[in-house]
């Protein structure tokens, strides 16, 4: 059986690469304390093994954590010596290579979708599955990024086997702390269920859904799921505590709607906020970064117009085909 482990592990050894290489930066007044957000976050995916083997105490996890937090705030980690091509250079290699520059993004979620839709139904000679169970998207993910890294180094050839590394650092210190924010935000998501923070919403809008009103619920569970993904960042963090007060309780229990249909178009909703919303990072603030966009809001007033009338949609989808 393929475990996931490897690829936490793999992570990990990349970020600890990165707080090596910030330290050895000496252009970067930030050296220190950038170094040290790397290199917790690259220790913490090796030590969770531990945890969740019950070998290591947990605690330590939560440590790092408020480390990485405080370091954050601390405005750590800062960027280093840039090491990227000139505009020149840029235009250069667009008009070499035209639009194979995407193969090496594409391979990822073709080979992810591969692991995930076939690979995780594979089974091998004592009956166990081939991938570890829950895990098959992940390990492809994790064999879609190095089979990407590979094409991507047969394609461009780069000087030095090092370059993606260094490429990688920089990327990083451009995005900064917000490259982990949709991790901790999912986490976020699990604690305010477990703390009742559903329940509470669920007894608010008790008194916000007029008895029998259909149409009523449907809009509150999805307008929640948007609104709560705009202030938390993330669906996946939004979803348990939307279900457990509206989609559950009212929508499938009370109205008797289709459990898959309720939850599959509550996450679209969900997503309707990722549109709207800075604390989407990876979504809304990294592509500002990354394409170097004079307006760091730029992604999200462009997808306002798109999100809206979105949302609207799948308010009527869930009400016309979940019931």
């Amino acid at each position: 059986m393929i475990k996931v482990e490897w690829f936490y592990w793999l992570c990990g050894i990349f970020f600890v690469l990165i707080a090596l290489q910030v330290l050895n930066d000496r252009s970067n007044p930030k050296r220190l304390g950038s170094g040290a957000f790397w290199g917790i976050l690259g220790l913490s995916f090796g030590y969770g093994t531990f945890v969740v083997d019950k070998q290591a105490p947990a605690w330590l996890l939560g440590i790092a954590v408020i480390g990485l937090a405080v370091l954050a705030g601390a405005g750590f980690p800062g960027k280093g010596a840039e090491r990227t091509t000139a505009p020149e250079e840029r235009a250069r290699f667009a008009d070499r290579f035209g639009n194979k520059l995407f193969l090496p993004a594409l391979v990822i979620p073709v080979v992810a979708a591969l692991f995930g839709a076939w690979l995780a139904k594979v089974k091998l000679g004592d009956g166990k599955p081939l991938l570890e169970t829950g895990s098959a998207t992940i390990i492809g993910l994790g064999v879609a990024s190095m089979l990407a890294l590979v094409v991507g180094m047969v394609l461009l050839r780069p000087m030095s086997p090092g370059v993606p590394l260094h490429e990688g650092r920089r990327l990083l210190e451009h995005i900064g702390w917000a490259a982990i924010l949709p991790q901790m935000l999912a986490t976020l998501g699990l604690l305010f269920n477990a703390s009742g923070v559903g329940k509470a919403v669920g007894r608010v809008t008790d008194h916000l859904v007029p008895k029998g009103s259909l149409i009523a619920a449907v809009a509150l569970y999805c307008i929640g799921m948007a609104v709560f993904t705009i202030i938390m960042g993330n669906a996946f963090a939004a979803f348990p505590v939307m279900t457990a007060a509206v989609g559950w309780p009212l929508l499938v229990q009370q109205f008797d709607g289709t459990p898959a249909v309720v939850f599959a178009v509550g996450m679209l909703a969900g997503f309707c906020g990722t549109l709207c919303t800075p604390m989407a990072a990876n979504f809304n603030l990294v592509p500002a970064a990354l394409l170097e966009m004079k307006d760091q809001y730029g992604p999200i007033k462009a997808q306002i117009p798109t999100a809206v009338p979105l949302l609207a949609c799948n308010i009527l989808i869930m009400y016309v085909f979940a019931f």
